[in-house]
């Protein structure tokens, strides 16, 4: 037997209105009066029709949640983070793959789920500006990640120049001084590894240090292949850096794995320094120091935005946010305490 509001207001001896409030979490109730309407909920196992209330208010209760790798693992993560902050607000978050692929991005940027979902959340690649201009869909939007495109449309990042140089600066603090950046790419779209190699060269040339193209290697994506890859190219051609400062994670451990392949040791001949602090890399062999952007505050705050925009928030979209990050020091710089 289904239990209502009604049964709830009667066992809690309150009006049905209270108890209205209770659930849907409005403030202006006293907290002996939410405890009581608690209790009741507790001990007729209460539970709300989500469906009827999200209905009630012209929505669907689902927001989506578009993403370019979900095979890579910060993406696993960030995704997981998006879905907990949408059930605090009883959203359901649906997840679409783009594969990084412009038509893709597009596709999902201009609606074809419009009818199924009350907001999206893109992270985008390859998407232009001019692909958003004149979007003809209302369904809210939030972009994440380092593009900018100018548009009324809430943005979230972190500053990648800023955690590059944190990272660097960290290596230039252990007495590095030839210092690889492994992940630059030569197509202009990829705005991250752009910001994170600019963030590299400005904190060595800040500290006298050369910053030669030979300690710069490219790849092709970003996964550990592309760091294994990057790095045997760079020892090959007799390039011999005592520090490597990666793109992600997965470079990071991809490149660890050749050092350890040539007989370098991890610090003590090369320390190394990822971005993303995935889970995987605090169980290697060498546990791996890395750049770790606030996961959760990117969550709350695309979720967030687009529940303003549903709300009919005054402020104007468009708005760049910025979410932290922090250093985490691990044995890959620091050795084996």
């Amino acid at each position: 037997m289904r239990v209502s509001l009604k049964d709830v207001a009667e066992r809690a001896g309150v009006s049905i209105k209270t108890v209205s409030n209770v659930v849907n979490k409005y403030q202006h109730v006293t907290p002996a009066m939410r405890a009581r309407v608690q209790e009741a909920i507790d001990e007729l196992g209460y539970r709300p029709n989500l469906t009827a209330r999200h209905l009630r208010k012209g929505r669907t209760g689902i927001i989506a949640l578009a993403l370019p790798e979900l095979g890579n693992p910060y993406f696993a993560e960030l995704a997981g983070a998006v879905i907990d902050a949408a059930a605090e607000h009883d959203f359901t978050v649906l997840l679409d793959h783009t594969r990084g692929e412009r038509e893709q991005e597009v596709l999902v940027s201009q609606g074809f789920r419009a009818r199924v979902i009350d907001g999206l959340i893109l992270s985008p690649l390859e998407l232009e500006a001019e692909d958003l201009q004149g979007r003809e869909d209302d369904v809210p939007l939030v972009l994440l990640g380092e593009r900018q495109y100018d548009l009324p449309y809430d943005h979230i990042a972190i500053d990648n120049v800023a955690a590059a140089r944190t990272a660097v600066r960290h290596l230039i603090g252990r007495g590095r001084t030839r210092i690889a950046y492994l992940g630059a790419r030569t197509d202009s779209a990829n705005r991250p590894a752009h910001l994170r190699l600019q963030g590299w060269r400005e904190e060595l040339t800040q500290a006298g240090i050369a910053t030669p193209d030979s300690l710069v290697g490219p790849v092709g994506g970003w996964d550990r292949w592309d760091g294994a890859k990057a790095m045997a190219r760079m020892l090959d051609a007799g390039v011999r850096p005592d520090a490597v400062f990666a793109y992600n994670d997965l470079v990071a451990i991809g490149a660890m794995r050749v050092l350890h392949e040539r007989g370098l040791r991890v610090p003590w001949d090369v320390a190394v320094v990822g971005f993303d602090d995935l889970a995987e890399g605090q169980f290697g062999a060498v546990t791996l120091t890395t750049v770790s952007p606030d996961k959760q505050a990117i969550a709350r705050l695309a979720v967030a935005s687009l529940l303003r925009s549903l709300e009919g928030g005054q402020e104007p979209a468009g708005r760049e946010l910025t979410a932290e990050f922090r250093l985490v020091e691990r044995e890959s710089t620091l050795g084996r305490r």
